[in-house]
Formats: C-alpha cells, structure tokens, sequence
C-alpha cells in the first residue's frame, strides 16, 4: 500500500509539474482573490460632525480612455515594457510616442542621411534571407515579405512529442524626413501576422504583443546599421593608415601642390598623421574648407637631413598653411602656403616633395 501511495504521489508531482510549465510565463504567480474584491462605498459622516480629510496617496488612477478593461488578473501581462534602443550615434527616442520610431540625426556626410537608412534596412533583409514585397522610396515606404520564424514549443506534461511552433510576421517601414533631411525617423508597423502550433492557426495578436514585435524587429535594424558603421569605421581607419602614393602636380587654381591618390575623406585625416611625423604641430583646422594652421618645429628626427647637403635647410620654423581640397573622385590635392596663404613656389615644392611622399607613403602611421 505504502508502494502505491508513493507512485501515486510521484505521478501527482509530475503532473503539477508540467501544468505550472504550461503557465503562461508573461502574467503574475500568485493567487488573483483580489479580483472577487468589490468597491466600498465611501464613509459617510454625519452631517453635525467634522469630515477628516482623506489621504489619495494609495488611490488606483482613473482609466484612460480606450483602456482595455479585460486586462486583469493573468490576463495582464507583467512583462518589462519594449524598447526602441538608440544604439546609433546620433539617435533618439522621442517619449510618449504609440508607434515603435526612432529618430536619426546626420553626422556623416558622405551620402544622405534617408539613402543610408534605406541602404542599412535593405542590408539587414538581404543579410537575413528577408524579401521585399515592395519598395516605394518616393513615398518612403517599404513592406517586408513574411518573416518565418520555427521553434519548439512544450508540449503537454504527459506527452514525450513537443509541437512546432511557426509565426510569421509582414511588417511596413515609413521614413519621414525633415525637410533640411538631416534629421530622419524610421518607424516600423505590423502589417500582418500569423502564428501555427500542430493543426492551430490563428491571426490574432494582442496589442501589446503587437507592439512586442514591432519594438523587437527595429532594435534588430538599428543593431545592424550600428554594426556597419562600425565596420565601415575599422575600414576607414585601416585605409587612413595605409601608404598612398603622391606625385608633383597643381591645385584646381593651377598652383604647386601634391596630389595624393585618394579621396578628400582619408587624405584629410592621414594629413594630420603625416605633418606630425614631419615635425608640424597643427594649431587649428577646418576641414569644411580644408585649411591646416600649423607651425613647423623641425621633424621627428635627423632621418630626412640627409635629403640635403651642406648647411641647407629644408623648411624654416615658423607658422604655415595647407590647402586640401577634392581633385576629382578618388584624388585630393595638397597645396602649401606661408602664413599670409601665398602658395609655395614651384622649387619649394619640389624640394619638400621627397620627404612629404616618403611619409606619406609608409603604413601603419600612428593614430
């Protein structure tokens, strides 16, 4: 009897066991009694008597218009909220909003701000076998094919089989632009959604479920366009670092200047590392106009005396100037100037060229 009592009480265990498996994970344990609670009427005093003042401290708030009232009990779900998370440089969340958006702002200038979302977006979809229903980038809209996802869901205590659990989910991008097209906010919508477990199909999901996967599919978009910047950054660096080749030339106004094999956007940092090593302390810079302000101290050493003989000097100490401008797509020229920006003579150019496309040329220049 005792043996039959304990397998009895084994299989009780199991049993409960699977059920609380079973127990959907998003709402609260617990016992829910509060809600057969009922409203108590205020306390009335009488009239001949002095009313104490009520404390509103513990006071539920009042519904907000549209609130789902069938929200209670294991109905809520306790989950922590969803979050758009800025990851990018330059993003934001603006509060309150309903929809899952994100805002950009610029700080890349090397093409449009709304080109380089739509390129990130269509990357991700690309790089995770997503298709594109449609694309309308006039109207700024851009509508995924179905995303599958499988997975294994537990099946019954009593049961050795798990079921295969399949959701599929469209959803809609909108870009809206402002009208400098600096700023930028990408937001995401459901379109469509079904989700089969066995023979089970259904296309109903909670708003708050709803807003789950909206919240969930743009953090992966933002995660992936973080990612390529990232990238594109160790990229750039590498290229900064290595050598490019320079020959004699002239400027668009048709004055001495060197002409550096490499566009506007890696010669004007690997400059930096170069006039260091030449032994240019950079005193200030703009880069929108391309103006170096330094002051040449002697280099970094007696490597590049040996260029000359006697007691001839390369360059006299003092302040300078250098011009960096574009000379055309993959080309960037390099024009140097005394203090009052009157550009080097042709001899003087000459002269310097050597040491300036050994520097210039060597990889692995410190950052």
């Amino acid at each position: 009897m005792n043996k039959t009592l304990a397998i009895a009480s084994s299989v009780a265990i199991v049993a409960l066991a699977g059920c609380t498996s079973q127990i959907d994970r998003k709402t609260a344990s617990g016992s829910y009694k509060y809600l057969e609670t009922e409203k108590q009427e205020e306390l009335k005093i009488p009239s001949d008597l002095d009313k104490p003042a009520f404390s509103r401290e513990f006071a539920l708030p009042e519904l907000g218009e549209g609130a789902n009232e069938d929200l209670v009990g294991q109905t809520l779900p306790v989950q922590s909220p969803a979050l758009v998370l800025p990851l990018v440089t330059g993003s934001h969340v603006e509060e309150g909003t309903s929809t899952a958006t994100i805002w950009f702002d610029q700080v890349d200038d090397s093409q449009p701000l709304s080109e380089a979302i739509w390129n990130s977006l269509l990357s991700y979809l690309d790089e995770n076998g997503i298709g594109v229903d449609s694309f309308d980038p006039e109207a700024r809209v851009l509508i995924t094919d179905w995303m599958v996802v499988k997975e294994d869901v537990d099946g019954p205590w009593y049961s050795i089989v798990d079921d295969e659990s399949e959701i599929g989910r469209r959803f809609e991008f909108n870009l809206s632009v402002k009208p400098h097209g600096r700023s930028a906010a990408l937001s995401v919508d459901l379109k469509d959604y079904m989700k089969s477990i066995g023979n089970d199909v259904t296309a109903q999901v909670t708003e708050l479920d709803e807003r789950r996967e909206e919240v969930s599919v743009l953090n992966q978009v933002v995660g992936h366009y973080e990612y390529q910047i990232r990238l594109e950054q160790t990229r750039r660096i590498a290229r900064i670092r290595k050598g490019i080749q320079t020959e004699m030339g002239f400027n668009a106004d048709g004055e001495p200047a060197y002409v550096v094999e490499s566009q506007y956007d890696i010669v004007w940092p690997r400059m930096l590392l170069v006039l260091r090593k030449l032994g240019f302390n950079v005193k200030d810079l703009d880069k929108s106009n391309g103006l170096l302000f330094v002051t040449y101290s002697g280099p970094e050493g007696d490597w590049w005396n040996d260029l000359f003989s006697s007691d001839d000097k390369l360059l006299e100490k003092g302040d300078y100037r250098l011009k960096v401008a574009k000379a055309g797509d993959s080309r960037t020229s390099v024009t140097f100037m005394d203090n009052e920006s009157t550009p080097f003579e042709a001899n003087q150019v000459s002269d310097l060229y050597d040491a300036f496309a050994e520097v210039m040329s060597e990889d692995n220049l410190d950052i």
